[in-house]
């Protein structure tokens, strides 16, 4: 598929995956819980790939096969868990198959740096595969499958992302954060602001499932968690000297990419939901 995108500009790259990814996930959301496990199974599972192939890049060595399994397990525990099939008691396994990672760096004798390297372990369970986890306890909020919160914050995060675009294509002269993102600017913002904001408002009108405010709430997290997002990604990036966190997903880049900022927004609205 790849191949076959390169003869394309980046622009048409860009909305061909977009639109053939965006339909792929909206449809397993649709359709039931068990689709949604599976597309955002696979999001998890390439984003940490992800992640560990970056910190691979700028020097570090962190337990690959222990994150991705971590990161995986806190996922899947939190949808059986929301899903009421398994206990909460489930969540303690996690801590001491999470430990080991200690024991395996002291037969690592070359490593001048093992904690830094079990930091960059840890860093990747809790950047990429626990917001990511969040979101279970949003699809199942109220106790059963809701399908609207999920599809609705994609909606609101692709609106946002779209309209920061090509606004700041078109008129981007005010940089937003140039020490870390040169070609991101204020007229970009307020642009994906614009269309996230009408989003928003058309969701509440058809997803009742969320009162207009809570969809205001959502909306606002996202529009600003999703900025800040992909900066903290963007400050990932300029860190190892690279441009994309990958090349899976021909016209954006990576998984990471692509889902940054869902990893900043995901934790908020799930305390929102939760606790308001």
């Amino acid at each position: 598929m790849k191949q076959a995108l390169s003869k394309y500009t980046n622009l048409t790259q860009r909305i061909i995956t977009g639109l053939g990814g965006a339909a792929v996930i909206i449809t397993c959301i649709a359709l039931g819980q068990w689709t949604y496990f599976a597309v955002f199974t696979v999001i998890c599972f390439f984003s940490l790939i992800e992640f560990y192939k970056l910190a691979g890049i700028d020097g570090m060595i962190p337990q690959k096969s222990i994150g991705v399994i971590s990161g995986m397990s806190v996922f899947v525990l939190s949808f059986l868990i929301e899903q009421q099939t398994l206990s909460y008691r489930y969540y303690y396994l996690l801590f001491p198959f999470i430990s080991i990672t200690y024991l395996i760096k002291l037969y690592k004798k070359e490593e001048k740096k093992p904690f830094t390297n079990i930091a960059f372990t840890f860093l990747g369970i809790f950047y990429v595969a626990v917001p990511i986890a969040l979101l279970n306890h949003a699809v199942f909020e109220g106790g059963r499958y809701n399908y609207e919160v999920i599809l609705g914050s994609l909606l609101i995060l692709w609106a946002s992302d779209t309209g920061a675009y090509f606004a700041g294509t078109r008129f981007g002269k005010h940089k937003l954060f140039e020490r870390i993102s040169p070609k991101k600017s204020w007229e970009g913002f307020w642009g994906g602001a614009l269309l996230a904001s009408v989003m928003t408002f058309v969701l509440s009108l058809y997803f009742t499932s969320l009162t207009i405010v809570d969809w205001l709430v959502i909306g606002l997290i996202i529009i600003i968690g999703g900025t800040f997002g992909d900066l903290v990604e963007s400050l990932l990036k300029r860190s190892i000297e690279i441009k994309d966190s990958g090349t899976s997903l021909p016209g954006h880049g990576g998984f990471l990419d692509r889902f940054d900022g869902l990893l900043i927004s995901a934790p908020f609205i799930a305390a929102y939901l939760e606790v308001f």
